[in-house]
Parts: C-alpha cells; structure tokens; sequence
C-alpha cells in the first residue's frame, strides 16, 4: 500500500522559506555549481534578506524563483509548497476557498495560486502519445439550464445541450489519459486531436469515459495513480 506523505512529514522537511529556497535552489541549479558569469566552480550563498543567491568568486546573482509559479508572488514560498502538498494528497481537488482556509491568504491570491498549480500540473504531467487500446468520448459539463421564468431547469445531457462546456478525452487502457476541452465535437475539430496523440497502429474504442472539468490537475493525478506517494516530489523535481 502506498504510503502517502503526512502534514508532519510536510513541515519536517519544508520547516521555513528558507528550507523551501534551498530546495529551489539546488534542484534548478544545483549548489555548488560552475557559475555562468565567470566560469568557477564553487558554492552559491544565500544573500541577506533577498530570496537570490550569490557565487563566491564574481558575486553573480541567481533566483531560483525566476520561471516558477511563485515568480512575482508575495505569498510565502513555504505556502506554495503546502499548497502543492494540498493538491498531492487529495482525490477530488482543492478548492479556492480552502486554500483559503488553510493558507491565511486572501480569496483572490488563493484562486491565483490555485489556477497557477493546475497550469504546472498540466504543463509537468504533459502528453506521451498513447498506444495499444484507446478509448475515446465526449462530456458535458456545465450547470443547469435556466426556464424563461428564470428558475432552474433539469439539465440535460448528451448531444444537443447549449450553454455547456465540451471536454474530449481518451484514454489508454490501464495507462494514462489525454483530455481537451474543444468547441464542438465535429470530425474537423477531433481528429486533430487524435492523429497527434495517438500513435499509429492502436485500436481505438468509443467507450464511456469519466471526464473532469479541471482537466490539467486530474490528468496527473489520474496518470499518477500507481505511484500517488511520489507526486509530490515529481512536481518539486520538475520546476
């Protein structure tokens, strides 16, 4: 059985921002590392008060937050990281308002944070093409349709729906899955999608398949279900 990573386990590791810096710093750079600027080999040193680090020899600065999400953010670093952590242990996704609730931030900079994890979950789980048994369907999602007197209407389902969100899927058998949200589900617009995710020579299926509206999070979470324990530490890897 896997064994998740524990709140205790979290803080242990990450126990302060600087802990988090470190850890930036040495997975995108390494440290000691040959500096660019003049060619040295040897240690970088964290710079009083700033979050950059600066070589030994020509006091050539590096910021290990620079690309990352957390570029431009005034929230903790150590907030990041429990977020990301937020995100990994979960099975039905983090909502704004409990990161929120846990983090002590405002409404705003918890949807930001919340949208800018999903784009790097997305953008870390990527598309490898899919082979053997594929299959593919259509959802729609969305909330329920209004009557002229402006109460809620049962929703409907299926082709035809208006005023709904169409996400396209397919996924491999026992592997991973691929998901777009596309505008209509005409051959035009799907077969694209097909040719340049599926390779050559599988069999495709049209069977049902269960569809997530954040498509990017669930993927990876869905991708990394036979090793869930090591989410984590693949997003932290990855920046």
């Amino acid at each position: 059985m896997a064994k998740f990573p524990t709140v205790q386990d979290f803080f242990r590791r990450f126990p302060t921002d600087d802990a988090c810096l470190d850890h930036l710093m040495t997975t995108r750079h390494g440290n000691p590392l040959t500096c660019p600027n003049c060619g040295k080999h040897g240690r970088y040193h964290r710079v009083r008060n700033r979050p950059v680090y600066e070589c030994q020899w020509c006091r050539h600065q590096i910021s290990p937050m620079v690309g990352t999400p957390f570029e431009k953010s005034r929230t903790s670093l150590q907030k990041w990281f429990y977020a990301l952590f937020l995100f990994t242990t979960t099975r039905h996704g983090v909502p704004a308002k409990e990161l929120q609730r846990q983090l002590g931030v405002t409404y705003k900079a918890a949807w930001r944070m919340g949208h800018e994890i999903r784009k790097y979950m997305a953008q870390v789980d990527g598309d490898p093409p899919l082979g053997r048994h594929v299959e593919i369907d259509e959802t729609y999602i969305g909330g329920r349709q209004k009557k002229s007197d402006g109460r809620s209407n049962k929703a409907r389902t299926g082709r035809g729906t208006t005023n709904k969100q169409i996400v396209f899927g397919m996924v491999e058998r026992r592997g991973d899955v691929i998901s777009r949200h596309v505008p209509d589900v005409s051959a035009d617009t799907l077969i694209p999608h097909v040719l340049a995710n599926v390779e050559p020579k599988s069999t495709i299926n049209s069977d049902e398949w269960r569809s997530y509206s954040r498509l990017g999070e669930f993927e990876f979470r869905f991708n990394m279900r036979h090793d869930p324990e090591w989410m984590l530490a693949r997003l932290l890897a990855a920046f």
